[in-house]
Order: C-alpha cells, then sequence, then structure tokens
C-alpha cells in the first residue's frame, strides 16, 4: 500500500508541529515531491551515506537532525552535503527532517 508524502508530511506537522522548531534549526521537507507515493518510511538520527543506502527507492528517510543547516550555500553534487541530495533525489527518495520540533513535542 502507497500513501502520498503529502499526506505523511501533514501527519508529521501535526505530531511535530514546525513553530516548535528552535529559529535557528532547519525542519520539515528537504527534498521530494509532495505528491510521489511512497511505500515505506524508514527512520535515523542522522541522514548518512550508508542510511541513504538502506531507504528503498522511492521511500522517506525520516532523519531526527537536519542535513542542511548552518553554513550551507550549496547543494552542489561536488560536495559531500549536496551529493547525498542529489542522490535522494535520482533515486526518487526523500528526506525529512524533525529536530527541536520533535524534542519540543508532546510526546518527542
Amino acid at each position: 500500500m502507497s500513501v502520498r508524502l503529502a499526506d505523511v508530511i501533514a501527519v508529521l506537522d501535526e505530531a511535530y508541529p514546525p513553530r516548535l522548531a528552535q529559529a535557528w534549526d532547519s525542519v520539515g521537507l528537504v527534498c521530494g515531491d509532495p505528491d510521489d507515493a511512497l511505500d515505506s518510511v524508514t527512520i535515523a538520527i542522522d541522514a548518512t551515506p550508508a542510511v541513504v543506502d538502506e531507504v528503498p527507492d522511492g521511500g522517506l528517510l525520516l532523519a531526527h537532525h537536519p542535513l542542511l543547516l548552518r553554513g550551507v550555500d550549496t547543494v552542489a553534487a561536488s560536495t559531500p552535503k549536496g551529493a547525498l541530495v542529489h542522490r535522494l533525489i535520482r533515486s526518487g527518495r526523500s528526506l525529512f527532517a524533525a529536530h527541536t520540533n520533535a524534542d519540543s513535542a508532546s510526546p518527542g
């Protein structure tokens, strides 16, 4: 059974409201098309290359720590974070971060 990414985002935003995030934090959809269908959700602390390898093509990676935070001004494939974003997009995988908003939610 598949659901739309937008439907999963709505559930995540209700459970972990973005308004609860600290001002410096970066939460929410990092990459992915909300209209895409999802068959799986993989949960991890960090979006590392090894973790991304475990996410099925077309799946969502729900990461606690944001991939893109302070000081990131490019997602060029020649940078480590950019290369990861490009890998996610090319394989139809999505990335969503819930950090301080998840920490502050009840239950968090």
